[in-house]
């Protein structure tokens, strides 16, 4: 199996915390549909055949786009893709873009799950971050979801936003699992170098989360979504028992997908394939027929650091068996002696004698049991 990613970059207003590509030319949304078409066309034989179990609008902000452009890039993933008929088909959007007439023409779409950025519900917090909506309006965007018979909803969540408090954070726990979502995603915010909020923290404008109270809003968000019945089945995401996300998950069980559009990457198992972050030069290069990426070559070692960190980031661990038979000996006895310290001081455990998954303790310290994992050079 495998999966499509579609990259739509139309935003009304940046974030202040964001970095991914976007922008705000929405009058190239015509144009860009018949190159993200084009795309599909001429990448259609990537996948070789295999049948697609998910598709994934994803961001910007895919909710900016109209009906009609969605019929038109269905029809054409339809008309050249094995689309399974139980496929997981995802849209990201904004809380004030589900208006009721908008997800009323949504549900008459392909479309199984929404995937809605909230970040936080308080008022304050939301201004903060340059979101477009309000508090209300989420609140009222997700019920209208459910009316329309959507079923599997996903709600994004930040923590450690400039000035929060732990009570501030409980009360966004407290009111997404009131709305009883299928799925949460909730991260941590970080301070990518070159948007608006690294810069206001360079100017010493906004202050970060400390360490601390990054660990005590971790510690609050595992803590309520499990006596809520939600299961942590990777580092930052939670769901209702069998409603995790067959997408990302099948990033980090090493399934192969497509992504198509500007920045948009690909994996087909020996190589990483990512698309130029332009939108103009994405536009010009598809109508002229000229390559608009970057592909590098995976070797053994670089294989086997990325099933290190996907694999460890999930509930399902990390095989041994497949270790053994996809790497060899040599990286597998490495990766055992690696992981033995961290074995006896609780943070990672055996599971089945087959199956190395983090404990609840290393998960605090996932990104430094993983490097010590991967093999350098």
């Amino acid at each position: 199996m495998a999966g499509i990613y579609l990259h739509i970059p139309f935003c009304k207003r940046r974030c202040l915390y964001c970095d991914f590509y976007s922008t705000t030319e929405g009058r190239l949304r015509g144009a860009y549909i018949r190159a993200l078409c084009r795309e599909l066309a001429d990448r259609k034989d990537y996948l070789h055949g295999e049948p697609v179990e998910t598709l994934y609008f994803g961001g910007g902000t895919p909710s900016q786009l109209l009906p009609e452009d969605f019929r038109k890039l269905f029809d054409t993933l339809y008309q050249l893709y094995d689309i399974d008929p139980n496929a997981e088909i995802t849209l990201e959007a904004n809380p004030d873009d589900l208006t009721e007439a908008y997800i009323g023409q949504l549900a008459d779409l392909p479309f199984n799950r929404l995937s809605i950025g909230i970040q936080t519900f308080d008022e304050g917090l939301l201004q903060t971050l340059n979101r477009r909506h309000t508090a209300a309006q989420a609140v009222t965007a997700f019920h209208h979801c459910r009316q329309a018979g959507f079923g599997n909803i996903s709600i994004d969540l930040m923590y450690g936003l400039p000035d929060e408090t732990e009570e501030q954070w409980q009360h966004d726990l407290e009111t997404a699992t009131a709305l009883r979502p299928e799925h949460i995603s909730a991260y941590h915010l970080i301070y990518e170098e070159g948007t608006p909020l690294w810069q206001l923290r360079e100017a010493h404008r906004v202050t970060e989360a400390n360490e601390e109270l990054s660990l005590a809003m971790f510690t609050r968000l595992m803590r309520h979504l499990r006596q809520n019945g939600y299961e942590h089945y990777e580092i930052s995401n939670f769901c209702l028992p069998g409603c995790h996300s067959r997408h990302n998950s099948s990033y980090w069980t090493g399934q192969h997908y497509l992504g198509c559009g500007p920045s948009a990457h690909s994996y087909d198992g020996n190589t990483r394939r990512w698309n130029v972050s332009s939108l103009s030069e994405y536009l010009t290069s598809v109508q002229q027929g000229r390559p608009f990426h970057e592909t590098e070559t995976l070797d053994l070692p670089t294989r086997y650091n990325d099933f290190i960190i996907t694999s460890l980031r999930t509930c399902w661990g990390l095989s041994l068996q497949q270790l053994r038979c996809r790497f060899g000996t040599r990286l597998y006895d490495y990766c055992l002696k690696m992981a033995a310290p961290h074995i006896a001081r609780g943070h990672l455990t055996k599971k089945d004698e087959d199956v190395l998954v983090l404990t609840e303790q290393g998960i605090f310290i996932s990104d430094g049991i993983m490097s010590d994992l991967l093999w350098v050079e």
